[in-house]
């Protein structure tokens, strides 16, 4: 038995920030941000929360698989950038879709929150737990940018994609192996400091500029870099894939330099890659899900295609799904 994506869309706020925009407000340039990170430009959200991004990428989905929306029974939310502490994102997607009689939650992973989702997704639908379960992956993470902190404004943008996951109607087709870690420990390199139960909002806290991201960059590149490239070759031996097997690699697209240590090592060459970065940035949990939107609308995913979906995140969080492409009843 396996699980597969039906249906898949994605949600992109419509004004574009160039790196050139950053060139007025920091001490940067478009040159060192393209040879840092392969990004020039990105999108934000003006108004509204996350759950803005995602629902107009949901309502397409859920019109190209063309069923009734109740018969969602479950919803996933993968975010990092959730409209509320509580109640859920899911709950607030769910109720901004008009559906009823359905059950969800949102998933903290990061970077990784897609990955983690989807194989959740996928748990639910084998075990008949959910017949068809909206995951969505997305994040407003200029809502927790620090624009004045060049190490941090120009790597992020704000998005979301969302697809249904449901059971295959051919068992050697749709997501046949996931590979998926956490390591507390690298917390301290990434992290959020104030606005939960270790420390509360408060006007220290807001002065302290402490609701912002938290990077050591050094330390997440070099973990990322490992991370990424050892779970995505594990994958392919754990199912005899060679670099040949491999229709696309689809990575989440936090830095160009990332991703190409992780294709190398995979013995991909950059035609086999999916990359966006350099129009989006990095959108979290919703950077993996745009890719396979963005290239099946392209036409660039084929029946049977291998797929080898491959993420890190703060947590820190790593992981890897096997994906053997279906079309039947996908749009």
């Amino acid at each position: 038995m396996s699980a597969t994506i039906t249906s898949i869309a994605h949600y992109l706020p419509p004004d574009i920030y160039t790196n050139e925009y950053f060139e007025k407000y920091l001490e940067t340039s478009n040159e060192w941000i393209l040879a840092r990170t392969g990004i020039h430009e990105r999108r934000f959200l003006k108004e509204g929360a996350t759950s803005d991004l995602i629902v107009p990428a949901a309502e397409e989905c859920i019109a190209k698989r063309g069923i009734d929306k109740n018969e969602i029974d479950c919803i996933l939310v993968a975010t990092v950038t959730p409209d509320h502490n509580f109640p859920s994102t899911a709950a607030i997607v769910q109720h901004k879709l008009g559906i009823k009689n359905c059950w969800g939650f949102d998933i903290s992973a990061a970077c990784s929150g897609f990955v983690f989702a989807m194989a959740t997704a996928a748990s639910l639908v084998n075990s008949g737990a959910a017949k068809k379960v909206l995951l969505c992956g997305g994040d407003k993470m200029s809502s927790i940018v620090n624009f004045n902190d060049r190490a941090q404004a120009i790597l992020f943008g704000d998005g979301a994609g969302v697809c249904l996951i449901e059971k295959s109607d051919d068992e050697a087709k749709g997501m046949l192996d996931q590979l998926l870690f956490i390591d507390g420990n690298g917390g301290q390199y990434l992290h959020q400091k104030a606005g939960g139960s270790a420390k509360p909002a408060s006007h220290e806290s807001v002065d302290n500029q402490e609701h912002y991201i938290y990077q050591d960059g050094q330390a997440v590149f070099k973990a990322a870099v490992v991370g990424m490239a050892d779970v995505s070759t594990e994958i392919m031996k754990r199912n005899n894939l060679t670099s040949e097997d491999i229709a696309w690699l689809v990575p989440h697209q936090a830095n160009l330099r990332i991703i190409s240590a992780t294709a190398n090592r995979m013995g991909i060459g950059p035609e086999k890659v999916m990359i966006n970065i350099d129009k989006y940035g990095n959108t979290t949990a919703g950077t993996i899900p745009i890719c396979l939107s963005e290239w099946l609308s392209n036409g660039k995913i084929k029946d049977g295609d291998n797929l080898v979906l491959s993420s890190f995140g703060a947590g820190f969080t790593w992981g890897a799904i096997y994906l053997k492409w279906h079309t039947n009843g996908v749009i």
